[in-house]
């Protein structure tokens, strides 16, 4: 999909996900710097044609932060932001990271860096993503305990 009008009433739907890992009985979140590496977020982007939200929420992990791993299949939110002069609704699933890249397409455009929940919520740019975030510390523990739901994040 591209991007070319700059329309306020424009909504550019997109999905991501929120990659964690537990260790030592913790939960860290993965986040990533966007692609001007001012700022700190998770792997999203424009759902893409013939991909559903996970589907294209899991090409983006790989994409921009180098991970595979297990995708819970249930959204467990959404949240807005202005871009493109419109309003892009980012749909959010989670992700057990289990392999993290040495190498992936995006490594030069961007850095990624594990926090606790806590670090994660505080340092990301968007407020919906923070709340959402600040969610997970209940989330997590109980999907953790369940096998994934969804699919396998090997791009193709």
């Amino acid at each position: 999909m591209s991007i070319e009008a700059v329309d306020p009433s424009m909504h550019y739907p997109q999905s991501g996900v929120i990659p964690f890992r537990l260790t030592n009985g913790e939960i860290e979140i993965l986040l990533i710097t966007t692609n001007s590496r001012k700022h700190w977020t998770i792997p999203k982007g424009l759902i893409e044609d013939g991909m559903s939200a996970a589907e294209s929420a899991v090409q983006e992990a790989y994409e921009e932060a180098g991970i595979e791993g297990e995708l819970h299949g249930i959204s467990v939110g959404r949240y807005q932001y202005h871009k493109w002069g419109g309003t892009c609704e980012v749909e959010v699933f989670l992700m057990a990271v289990t392999h993290l890249l040495d190498h992936w397409p995006e490594e030069y455009f961007r850095e990624r860096v594990w926090r606790s929940i806590d670090d994660a919520r505080a340092t990301v740019k968007h407020k919906g993503l923070g709340d959402i975030l600040g969610e997970m510390e209940f989330v997590i523990p109980k999907i953790s305990s369940h096998p994934a739901n969804g699919q396998s994040s090997a791009p193709e």
